[in-house]
């Protein structure tokens, strides 16, 4: 079995990483902004994104874009290699990243419920699409 390219999974997972925070940035910081200040402030909360949080929250989609290609790299000597196994490892990843947070988040009634509905199919294709740009860009050294 080739072993892992972490060069390859290092630079797919950049990659994977820049979609994920300009898709947050988008959605979080232009689409959703209104709605994310009134949560914060109906909670007491600063409105204002700090930068210390924003630097955890950049760090943060980087790091979820080297997980998603390093499990894509795991997985594909089962799955074989290409846009399915990308899926499936996207599909992965969200519901144990996203789909647990929201979950997690859910009862304790600090953000409005709509956004956090909204929030469920716009990780997805965030996602998904992350990890098959990744994928894509993922390759394992031949074989000796």
């Amino acid at each position: 079995m080739p072993k892992i390219h972490a060069g390859r999974v290092l630079l797919g997972g950049l990659l994977a990483g820049v979609v994920i925070n300009l898709s947050e940035w988008f959605w979080n910081g232009v689409v959703f902004a209104k709605e994310i200040q009134d949560a914060m402030a109906s909670i007491n909360r600063p409105q204002a994104m700090e930068s210390s949080a924003m630097v955890v929250y950049v760090l943060w989609g980087f790091l979820v874009g080297i997980l998603a290609v390093w499990v894509y790299a795991a997985v594909r000597p089962r799955f074989g290699a290409g846009p399915k196994t990308a899926l499936r490892t996207g599909l992965m990843l969200w519901l144990l990243v996203y789909v647990q947070a929201s979950v997690g988040m859910a009862p304790l009634d600090l953000f409005p419920a709509r956004l956090m509905l909204i929030g469920l199919p716009v990780s997805l294709v965030e996602i998904v699409v992350a990890t098959m740009l990744g994928a894509w860009l993922y390759k394992e050294e031949p074989a000796a």
